[in-house]
This record gives structure tokens, sequence and C-alpha cells, in this order.
């Protein structure tokens, strides 16, 4: 079942790998099917040497109903997230280093940057310590996500949402991206350059016409 829905999950991952996002087995990624339950990369699995078959299919409560590999340890936080998150589509969760790296200094990534802006929607939270692969993890993402589409766990990683992969993609990756640039800003010293709220709005609105748009 779901064939197309667990490549798109796979083409995903591969992406991250790409983009330098996770290393090896690193972090996951899961989709919410239109009947609650949801799509998630198995635990451990070296992501270029995963299938489609290996994502594995669970319920809203993480039992597994799909699938001959053992879930992801995170699936305790990821049901978390979607059952308070209704909104939320899809989750990304990752080990980007320059991101995560902003967060053991800073308690917010600040969006100083147009790519910032326009993917995560706004300042990135810094959320506190939380243990990983428990619920308090997804605890912390929803208290402390905001009305961004991205928080750093503290110590551990990023977690982005979207309404679907792609915008939790875009997500991930730009927020990386900016964090590279911030990180140099930092190094460099001086006087950082800040972004007004009035301009973070329109990075926002712009973003929302970026794109190709399907004719129906």
């Amino acid at each position: 079942m779901y064939q197309k829905e667990k490549q798109e999950i796979l083409d995903v991952a591969l992406k991250l790998d790409k983009y330098e996002l996770i290393a090896l087995s690193g972090g996951n990624v899961s989709m919410r099917l239109p009947d609650g339950n949801i799509l998630i990369t198995p635990s451990g699995m070296i992501y270029d040497e995963m299938v489609a078959d290996d994502i594995l299919l669970v319920d809203r409560a993480g039992n597994v109903l799909e699938g001959g590999r053992s879930k992801s340890v995170d699936t305790v936080a990821l049901c978390y997230i979607y059952a308070h998150m209704m909104t939320v589509g899809a989750v990304i969760h990752t080990h980007q280093p320059y991101a995560t790296g902003l967060g053991l200094v800073y308690d917010q990534i600040d969006c100083d940057l147009t790519t910032i802006a326009n993917a995560t929607k706004g300042h990135v939270h810094v959320a506190p310590f939380s243990s990983a692969a428990s619920q308090d993890m997804g605890e912390k993402v929803v208290q402390y996500i905001g009305d961004a589409t991205a928080v750093v766990l503290r110590n551990h990683g990023v977690v982005a949402v979207g309404k679907d992969l792609h915008e939790a993609l875009y997500s991930a990756v730009y927020l990386e991206e900016g964090a590279k640039t911030l990180y140099i800003a930092h190094s460099v010293g001086g006087q950082m350059a800040k972004m007004t709220p009035e301009q973070v709005q329109e990075a926002v609105e712009v973003f929302k016409r970026y794109g190709q748009k399907k004719i129906e």
C-alpha cells in the first residue's frame, strides 16, 4: 500500500543526505495520510541502502500496521506532533550541523535573511534539551515551534514541518543555508544587519508565490 507516498518519503530522505542535513541513518522523514495513519522511515537504516518497501505504516498511536522493519525510535515524539499540530502533513527530523550548532549558543535563530523568512516563516526558536526518542521531544517541538515551520532541539538537531513533504523539506534545507550565512556573520563580528518585522512578512508573502503552479 501507498507505494507512491513511500517513494516520495525515500526521495526526500535522499535529498537530506545530498544537502548534508543528515549522515548515514540519522534523523527521519514522515508523512500523515488522509486517514490519519503515518508513514515513517525505519530505525537505523542508511538512506541510500533503503527501498520504498522499508518505509513503515503506523497508526496514530505508533503501532506498526505495515512493514517488516523496526520503527523509528522517534515514533512516539512524531505521533505527539501530529496529534497536536493538525495542519502539519509532514515532519522531517535532522541533525543538520549549522542550525544545531547555533542552537548550542543562542535561544533563537533570528530571521535576518530572506531565505529563512521564505522557508521557516520567521524566527526559529531553540527548545530546551529533551531526551531523544521520547514524548518529551515531541512536546518541546509543539511548545516552542510557534508560527514557524522549524524548531531547533538543543543538543540534538532540528525538526521541520509543513503541510506536505515539499514545504517541510524547504524549511529544513533553507534553514541550514541561512544558518551557514549567519555563522559567517557572527564569526566576523560587528553590527548585524537586522530585518524589520515588515521585511520579514514581505519575504514570507513573496515565497507563497514562488515556484510553478499546476494548471488545472
